[in-house]
């Protein structure tokens, strides 16, 4: 004879909120190689849930919106679609966010910047020598020994 189970007591409460740490999600989105580097970042204060300065031990919920101040390059902001503890491959790490318009319009425009921007080289004479001049002098001063002699 099988017993069958019978609960008398009230269904049970909703699964808990999944938490991620947001150094783990920046990492497991790709945004940073390490979780050191990520949590480096968060420690100088150049990212921002929904316009406030966190730490590394904030709980990243889905739908927020992250602003990364990284040096260098402009304001990218993306809202949290999914959470993610667990670093996998590129196409997973993009499906975890999803960078605003407003974002994605002023990186293509750092880019064209970048892209028609002066090379930043240094004028001949001007400095110190690069490796290829030192050697171009160092030959002509070679072969120009020769002559004298």
């Amino acid at each position: 004879m099988s017993k069958v189970k019978t609960s008398s007591a009230a269904p049970s409460a909703p699964a808990a909120e999944v938490r991620v740490r947001i150094d783990k999600w920046l990492w497991a989105a790709r945004f940073f190689k390490t979780r050191a580097l990520a949590s480096d970042e968060l420690d100088l204060q150049r990212i921002e849930a929904n316009g406030q300065r966190i730490k590394a031990s904030y709980s990243v919920k889905v739908g927020d919106v992250l602003g990364l101040h990284l040096p260098g390059q402009p304001l990218r902001e993306v809202e949290v679609l999914a959470l993610s503890a667990q670093r996998g491959p590129a196409p997973v790490a993009q499906r975890l966010y999803r960078e605003l318009p407003s974002s994605l319009e002023r990186r293509s425009l750092w880019l064209d910047q970048r892209r028609l921007a002066p090379d930043p080289h240094r004028d001949p004479g001007q400095g110190r020598p690069t490796k290829r001049e030192r050697r171009d002098v160092s030959q002509w001063q070679r072969w120009g020994m020769g002559l004298e002699e």
